[in-house]
């Protein structure tokens, strides 16, 4: 699980134009030598998303289908508390039928159970195409980090033990963070699945992040977190912006 994490956050909009700009020029660096490139991403590794972005309104209800008189599932606002812009993972887009315009989107919603989704206007929402994402193998304890469908990156993982599995399903990264605990290693994502473990800080949310024990790595151990070995963090740090999806698999 994530843990609170340190450091200043953005309070004005300069700031959060320029965020979005520097996430607009992440680059890829060369892959290390453990980097493989198939073609396409076999089935199980294959991820079909509309895109991912900031939410537009101050406010925004989350409908169990797409029409404002269906039931509220959620509400979201525009800034998360720590005053970061709230970001969304599209899954399905709906248009109008004489226009062509987007009018609704079902997104993913973060916290439990895992696996919700709903919908919200289309107008709500500023996304952009997703070109990238990581695949974590909870059975062969590895993951993978696809740019353009193809693997630039993989390396050997820690996952949740026992009673605390990691969770499977299609997340996102919410955040990313410097951690002041030790035990997160170089760098942290947080995701916006959730662990069984709901008395941890920030309610079990389950975070992708490097580790001080790199003797741990390949078995299961946490409390439902996936641990990197630091190099793969730091890598993962400069080439997955905040609403990148992770799909987690049993195999």
């Amino acid at each position: 699980m994530v843990a609170p994490h340190k450091g200043h956050y953005p309070v004005g909009m300069k700031a959060f134009v320029l965020l979005a700009v520097l996430v607009g020029l992440i680059a890829v660096p060369a892959a290390g030598a453990d980097a493989t490139a198939p073609s396409k991403p076999s089935a199980l590794a294959a991820v079909d998303v509309v895109g991912s972005g900031t939410i537009a309104w101050p406010s925004v209800a989350v409908r169990s289908q797409p029409s404002r008189k269906a039931s509220v599932l959620k509400t979201m606002t525009q800034f998360r508390p720590d005053f970061r812009p709230r970001v969304v993972l599209a899954l399905e887009q709906r248009t109008d039928a004489e226009t062509g315009e987007p009018t609704w989107l079902r997104i993913t919603i973060p916290g439990r159970p895992n696996g919700r989704s709903g919908w919200i206007p289309a107008a709500s929402a500023t996304l952009k195409p997703v070109d990238r994402w990581l695949v974590i193998y909870r059975g062969a304890r590895k993951f993978e980090f696809y740019v353009n469908g193809k693997v630039v990156r993989s390396g050997r993982i820690a996952i949740g033990k026992k009673g605390t599995e990691t969770p499977t399903g299609l997340f996102y990264v919410q955040a990313k963070f410097d951690p002041s605990w030790e035990v997160l290693g170089a760098y942290a994502f947080e995701t916006s699945g959730y662990s069984k473990l709901s008395d941890w800080p920030g309610g079990g949310v389950v975070g992708v992040h490097g580790t001080n024990a790199p003797e741990l790595i390949g078995q299961a151990v946490s409390h439902g977190c996936v641990r990197l070995l630091n190099k793969d963090i730091q890598y993962l740090r400069s080439v997955v912006p905040v609403g990148t999806p992770i799909k987690i698999v049993a195999a």
